[in-house]
């Protein structure tokens, strides 16, 4: 099981779990990039030696910003990237979650209130990180929604990774000197 490819484990289950859960169109699109991804579904490139005469198919890929088979190097060049961005600081996890009362609201106005949550994240740990009590300056943030759980069930969240330090106002780095960010009843 532990050799499983994610377009193996798709090919093996999306057509029940897609019966039974409604798909946003964009989950829909992915899921289907995923499970024809260098199947040859989406064509293919025909490469021939110059010399023998050899040649080889390469099955195309879907080219899917969420798809593990052909975005994987893209994906290591943004975390470089993101890498060399970031403060020498501890880091912190945060995550704020929806109650799945909102979700039949949330489902049918995605867009909008993914956007909201996203920026209201942002606002309330810029807000709190501005205070001197928790920070006293501005942090770096990374935001990534979620909206399945484990056993992909409806469930939106944000996780935000925040940097342990950040730009004062007067242009300085200030560190956290805690073991954690912000208390969680605050």
């Amino acid at each position: 099981m532990n050799d499983l490819k994610i377009q193996q484990v798709w090919n093996y289950s999306y057509a029940d779990f897609s019966e039974h859960h409604p798909e946003s169109p964009e989950q829909f699109k992915t899921s289907h990039a995923i499970l024809n991804c260098k199947t040859g579904i989406l064509g293919a490139t025909i490469s021939q030696c110059t010399d023998c005469g050899h040649i080889e198919y390469h099955n195309n890929s879907c080219r899917n910003r969420n798809c593990p088979n052909c975005q994987a190097v893209k994906k290591e060049l943004w975390v470089d990237k993101r890498r060399a961005e970031v403060i020498d600081s501890p880091y912190f996890h945060v995550v704020f979650t929806l109650p799945h009362e909102l979700n039949p609201l949330l489902y049918h106005n995605q867009k909008l209130l993914y956007g909201l949550l996203h920026r209201c994240s942002a606002e309330t740990l810029l807000e709190l990180s501005a205070d001197k009590k928790y920070l006293g300056a501005t942090p770096g943030i990374i935001q990534v929604l979620h909206t399945w759980n484990q056993t992909l069930d409806y469930h939106v969240h944000m996780h935000c990774i925040v940097s342990g330090g950040g730009i004062t106002p007067d242009g300085k780095i200030r560190k956290s000197k805690g073991k954690f960010f912000i208390p969680v009843f605050v």
